[in-house]
């Protein structure tokens, strides 16, 4: 599960979205099983396994239905989503971030699921990941993962260069970061450009790109233009890794830490797999997990995850039978085996079982929750990390100064938003 919005492909948006519709439009045959469609867009190699397998589960527990099954990478699916909604051709389930939510139920891409077998066990879910899911009063998905940012670390290199804990700021994230250097020549810490990675640096001085009760756009605050310019000295300092600005960044510092040639990344559960594959991590106690630092004053970090949404294009039958298949997929038992299968971390309060809590990764995961920053219930907030990490990379490499660059991505903002303010 990636970050970022990535602009759309035409050809390939309008070819899933006639392959949705073409799936849909049988689906509710009285002569044989419903077939419902379902946009998976969880990590291809890493996760996506798991849930095919859990299709199968699910179609031998409910032989009268039928699952069409449609991996679509996560930096597309948003805008083929909102393509093939518009066309009458979305698929009858989608796995959908929680930012996206708000915004697809304005637009009356979604069916409500209260009161629904979907929403039948809702009160055994963590209850800020419930709210997450709801617009204008209304419950529109289902937790189906849940994550929050944190300082990721390698407990082996942090102890060769004499730290005994994780740094809780900023300052002394970059006084460790020169210690791992010099002791133990590995850089000590990488940064993946990307706004949603950023987040903790405005967090840590209190703000957010917007203040939705103020109706005011803070990305050029002074509180937002001093989070960055402390990213920036963050970056500079000794110990850190070169920025890599590379379409392959993220690969690159996933690659660089799972092999142990970084100490430290800000990271979140969606990677514990992928982490407890490299060398540097064959034995998973070595995995070090904290909050992610902040400014001395506050700390915070984005709650994020994934919800299971339901068309409103579909017919009865395939929303009787979606329903049925988020209930599924959502229950305690599934989250249990994605839980251990894929090391993400489970919505639900009693999935969080021994076997699950075993994988060092979701513990320590699991007690960062808790100080997760929800994004609040604004159909347009996830859009705004486009302009943001627009201006973020020119800013970081040197392109152009913090407030000139937030100036911008504020303006930008503001054709989203044209009723707020900005500063």
């Amino acid at each position: 599960m990636r970050r970022g919005i990535a602009a759309a492909v035409v050809v390939a948006a309008l070819t899933i979205s006639a392959s949705a519709c073409s799936s849909g439009s049988s689906g509710s045959d009285s002569s044989g099983p419903v077939t419902i469609t379902w946009w998976d867009t969880s990590d291809a190699t890493n996760e996506a396994g798991t849930f095919k397998t859990l299709v199968k589960d699910f179609e031998k527990a409910n032989p009268d239905i039928k699952v069409k099954y449609v991996s679509v990478p996560f930096g597309d699916a948003q805008t083929k989503f909102q393509t093939a909604a518009g066309s009458k051709g979305a698929p009858d389930v989608l796995r959908a971030d929680v930012g996206w939510t708000p915004g697809f139920a304005k637009a009356g891409y979604l069916a409500p699921l209260d009161d629904t077998p979907a929403a039948a066990q809702s009160k055994l879910f963590e209850q800020n990941l419930i709210e997450q899911t709801k617009y204008d009063g209304k419950l529109y998905g289902i937790p189906q993962v849940t994550d929050t940012l944190g300082l990721m670390y390698n407990k082996d290199l942090f102890a060769k260069a004499g730290i005994k804990k994780a740094p809780a700021t900023w300052d002394e994230l970059k006084k460790n970061m020169a210690e791992v250097k010099e002791k133990t020549g590995v850089d000590g810490f990488a940064f993946n450009p990307q706004a949603y990675y950023a987040m903790p640096f405005l967090f840590g001085e209190e703000t957010d790109m917007v203040d939705v009760d103020a109706q005011q756009i803070t990305l050029n605050s002074p509180a937002a233009v001093k989070g960055i310019d402390t990213l920036k000295g963050v970056l500079k300092a000794p110990g850190v890794r070169k920025l890599d600005t590379t379409s392959n960044a993220y690969a690159n510092i996933m690659d660089a830490f799972s092999s142990g040639k970084v100490a430290a990344i800000i990271q979140g559960p969606w990677e514990n797999a992928n982490v407890f594959k490299g060398a540097a991590f064959q034995d998973k106690a070595n995995l070090g997990i904290a909050p992610v630092p902040g400014s001395g004053a506050a700390q915070g970090a984005p709650l994020g995850g994934h919800n299971l949404v339901a068309y409103a294009g579909s017919d009865a039958a395939r929303q009787e039978a979606s329903q049925k298949f988020i209930a599924f997929m959502t229950s305690k038992e599934s989250q249990v085996k994605v839980a251990t299968t894929n090391g993400t971390l489970p919505t639900r309060e009693d999935a969080y079982s021994s076997e699950v809590t075993a994988n060092p990764g979701i513990a320590g995961y699991e007690g960062l929750l808790a100080a997760g920053v929800p994004r609040p219930p604004l159909p347009q907030y996830s859009s705004l990390y486009t302009p943001l990490e627009t201006q973020l990379i020119k800013i970081i490499s040197g392109q152009e100064g913090t407030k000139p660059g937030l100036d911008k991505a504020a303006a930008e903002a503001k054709r989203l938003l044209p009723e707020y303010s900005t500063s």
